[in-house]
């Protein structure tokens, strides 16, 4: 299936999620999330934040530990210009970012980001949104509803490796 944006595949313990990213819509944000994937960048992070009937959040190099209290604070140490124009609708994927206080220009984490598994109007207007679940929001739904800390961070780790699927023409 090729919708004619680029793909990306996230493996996951419970399962994997086929995302196409808008490059029409978030160019930065798509080479940047392609680049990341290329170079292994995700692999062995977790999915750190998990809410129920709201979303997914992950792509912490932090993650890679066992430090809980770091999941959350990290990145490759730079920032994406915003490219805020689509809506939180479910099955979208946003980048995620620091608050407005600190952030005015709302420019993105580097690595960063969360799957929608629930319309999330609330943040339109705040977060780019650059991509949208083609397959697996069965298995998104699974992760919203595990076992999880005081901090919304997932009980047992959960992994994930991020490739970039080959177009076919």
């Amino acid at each position: 299936m090729s919708t004619g944006n680029p793909q990306v595949k996230i493996e996951t313990p419970h399962g994997n999620i086929l995302i196409s990213l808008n490059a029409d819509v978030a160019p930065l944000h798509t080479q940047n999330f392609i680049k990341l994937a290329t170079e292994g960048f995700f692999d062995k992070t977790t999915f750190h934040r998990v809410i129920p009937k709201f979303m997914i959040q992950g792509g912490d190099p932090n993650s890679k530990t066992n430090e809980k209290s770091s999941h959350g604070l990290g990145g490759p140490n730079y920032t994406i210009p915003a490219e805020i124009k689509l809506q939180n609708k479910r099955g979208t994927v946003a980048a995620a970012r620091k608050g407005d206080a600190v952030n005015p220009k709302r420019e993105s984490s580097g690595s960063q980001f969360y799957i929608n598994v629930a319309d999330n109007g609330f943040l339109d207007g705040q977060y780019t949104v650059f991509g949208e679940v083609l397959e697996g929001m069965d298995v998104a739904d699974l992760i919203a509803g595990v076992a999880k800390d005081q901090r919304d961070n997932p009980v047992e780790r959960i992994e994930m490796k991020v490739t970039v699927v080959p177009q076919v023409p």
